[in-house]
């Protein structure tokens, strides 16, 4: 007996969800919480290392000079300067400029709390990052103690950037040094650090006065239009000392990243959190739909005494699944988008829902979903006609 069944799929798969009402608002609320879980995990994953690398996307070089010791922007051990002129003299080489990196603790100039910044100095005559702030500013930065502070920065700032909108001076004091904020930018916080403060390079010296400018933390290297990056790194890896190490701006980027992702334990944390709402989902969608397949047991018997097979019970299961995963989705998608809204305005991490993650979150969903119906369509091979009649 041939049965033209397709057509009928996806309305029976709905309508036994649909009779328990109560049970798919349970199967709908325990997805879109597995969801939110993934969202949240891969949102904070991504924040982490969009957060640590904003400063390097701003950078006005083409390679970059650092240690081998050194371990992301933050831990950047130091080399000696005259690696830059020996860079310089390399044909292709138009410039190659000193970045000096410290933290130091300062007084909240709103609180006056000690907090820690990072401060990054660099010589004005040669801007150093791609920030329209900072290069309308760099005037400011040639008079002594003056900084630029990131507006981006977390903890109680307010009065203080409001201040500074208004070109208003902020002073405040660290090491004993009196400092002026003269100006802001925008970098943002991050996970290594809670805000940053940008001035020359001298003022760093001042302020920092245990550091030798003939050591550096970072160097920027900026080419000869036309001449490419990689070959001009080999060509420096293979003739400057090995106290330094040279990457492009993409390899210095793909550092920051590596660091966050293989030597802390904050990447694997958020790898484990999203394979836990994975999980969750799985458990959750597999009670709901063996649920549904054991209190409905009769009627599939009764399907199969009628001549259908196997395969038109299990395409039913799974595509109660499919129907389970799309109404979980949406409002877990909705819930996530709340949530990475208050959580960026109260921390200022750059944490927005993307089309990408979406996509795979809901791909995720599906697969969820799928694997719980293959666990649960196990339990048709019991719907045995004899049984029944």
């Amino acid at each position: 007996m041939t049965i033209k069944f397709i057509p009928q799929n996806i309305p029976l798969a709905w309508l036994q969800l649909k009779r328990e009402k109560g049970r798919l608002m349970v199967a709908m609320a325990g997805i879109a919480f597995a969801d939110m879980l993934m969202f949240i995990q891969l949102g904070f994953q991504n924040a982490l290392y969009d957060s640590n690398t904003q400063l390097h996307q701003t950078i006005n070089a083409d390679l970059v000079l650092i240690s081998p010791q050194g371990r992301n922007i933050v831990s950047l051990d130091t080399f000696p300067r005259r690696r830059l002129y020996q860079a310089l003299s390399f044909d292709g080489v138009t410039s190659a400029e000193p970045i000096y990196a410290d933290f130091i603790d300062w007084k909240n100039p709103q609180t006056n709390l000690k907090t820690s910044v990072l401060v990054l100095g660099f010589d004005p005559q040669k801007p150093a990052f791609l920030i329209p702030e900072v290069e309308q500013n760099l005037e400011k930065l040639k008079m002594p103690d003056v900084l630029l502070f990131d507006r981006g920065s977390r903890g109680n700032y307010t009065t203080t950037i409001t201040d500074l909108k208004q070109g208003k001076t902020v002073t405040t004091e660290a090491r004993e040094r009196k400092l002026n904020i003269k100006g802001l930018f925008l970098s943002g916080a991050s996970f290594a650090a809670d805000g940053n403060v940008i001035t020359s390079d001298l003022n760093f010296h001042r302020i920092i006065t245990s550091r030798n400018l003939s050591q550096v933390s970072a160097g920027f290297i900026q080419l000869k239009p036309g001449i490419d990056p990689q070959q001009m790194a080999e060509a420096l890896r293979q003739n400057l000392p090995n106290d330094v190490k040279i990457l492009t701006k993409a390899e210095f980027i793909d550092f920051e990243k590596t660091y966050w992702s293989e030597n802390t334990s904050i990447g694997f944390i958020f790898t484990m959190g999203t394979a836990i709402g994975f999980v969750v989902g799985v458990v959750i969608v597999y009670q709901i739909l063996s649920g549904d397949v054991a209190e409905h047991t009769a009627e599939y018997a009764t399907l199969k005494a009628m001549g259908y097979r196997n395969s038109y019970l299990l395409v039913v299961v799974f595509q109660e699944a499919l129907i389970l995963a799309i109404l979980g989705f949406l409002p877990g998608t909705a819930i996530a988008f709340g949530l990475y809204s208050l959580t960026r305005n109260a921390t200022n991490l750059p944490l927005f829902m993307t089309l990408s993650r979406a996509t795979t979150v809901l791909i995720l969903t599906i697969f969820m979903c799928i694997i719980s119906g293959g666990i649960a369509t196990r339990k048709l091979r019991q719907a045995d006609p004899a049984d029944i009649f």
